[in-house]
């Protein structure tokens, strides 16, 4: 098997904020993987908060390229490489590389069944509510809108979304970006104006007053649940966890997880870190099995790369086997 690894940068349609941190652009590592003729590929932008880059992940990749090339199944990648996203790179490359071989689809190599879904549309920090409405109002076609935010006047924020867009369905995501003593002013002002899920209110590891907090909104573990190893905590602070493949480090344990996490009665989102619709085709895989899907990274970029994945207003298509698996 040979292995080639290249560092791949995505001009953002418009500056992306988040608390904390800007994105005028979205770096990302992908991996190739060619045996018998045929070319598996995977995308990966890694996990920010862990200080994760494309070149940082591209050097962990290389580190073990090796071992790699002398051939590895997805089982085995589980124990060279740790959760993040050089291993996520590299295990949704085997994924597409096994699909080409054998003739059969991630669908059924996964067994998912594929199906239309239904994606949120990210509002970023802007700074006034007004033009976040304003970016709200524009995005006229998109029914289902996921609105960052951070400390700094969050309700008036979701007051001008909500009379800007009366019809739309609100999720928010504050991206660690609370006190609890905010969420606890916060939520139940929201409840009133029909948000559907709060992700990620608390900073992760700072979170253990949740375990004894009703909340009048679901709460989602973004952050505070990367990967299998830390479902049994994030299960008893919040409702719903966040499936991110850059997190969990790559589809194999994403499946893991979510099957885990349905098991003790949790519900599901799935996300990203951005990325092209090389990096959301896996993500979409994990789509058909979740409540919430985020799976908007092409609609944040310039431009995205071809074949992509075939997005209508909030509506996303499944992927066709040109694009990945």
């Amino acid at each position: 098997m040979k292995l080639s690894v290249h560092v791949e940068s995505w001009p953002a349609a418009r500056p992306f904020r988040i608390t904390g941190h800007v994105w005028n652009s979205f770096d990302s590592v992908v991996v190739e993987l060619e045996h018998d003729g045929a070319v598996g590929r995977g995308e990966a932008l890694g996990v920010y908060y862990h200080d994760e880059t494309a070149a940082s992940m591209s050097a962990e990749v290389e580190v073990v390229a090796q071992r790699i090339e002398a051939g590895i199944d997805r089982a085995a990648l589980q124990s060279l490489l740790p959760p993040g996203g050089a291993r996520n790179a590299v295990d949704c490359a085997l994924w597409d590389l096994e699909a080409k071989t054998t003739g059969r689809s991630i669908w059924e190599l996964t067994g998912v069944t594929p199906q239309e879904l239904e994606t949120v549309f990210t509002i970023g920090i802007e700074a006034t509510p007004e033009q976040m409405a304003a970016h709200a109002a524009s995005a006229s076609r998109q029914p289902l809108l996921k609105v960052k935010l951070d400390g700094t006047q969050p309700l008036e924020r979701i007051q001008a979304i909500r009379r800007a867009r009366p019809d739309a369905r609100l999720v928010v995501d504050a991206n660690q970006g609370w006190t609890f003593e905010q969420l606890q002013i916060l939520a139940p002002a929201f409840a009133g104006l029909g948000v559907q899920m709060i992700e990620q209110p608390l900073a992760r590891g700072a979170d253990e007053a949740l375990e004894s907090y009703r909340s009048p909104v679901p709460l989602c573990a973004d952050e505070s649940c990367l990967h299998l190893g830390e479902l049994e905590q994030a299960a008893r602070r919040y409702q719903m966890i966040n499936i991110k493949l850059d997190k969990a480090g790559g589809l194999t344990h994403a499946l893991l997880l979510a099957r885990a996490a349905r098991e003790r009665g949790l519900g599901l989102m799935v996300g990203s870190m951005a990325g092209t619709s090389l990096a959301m085709a896996p993500t979409v895989v994990v789509g058909c099995l979740c409540d919430f899907v985020d799976v908007d990274g092409p609609l944040l970029l310039r431009r995205d790369r071809l074949p992509g994945i075939v997005y209508r207003g909030g509506q996303v298509e499944p992927f066709t086997r040109e694009v990945w698996g």
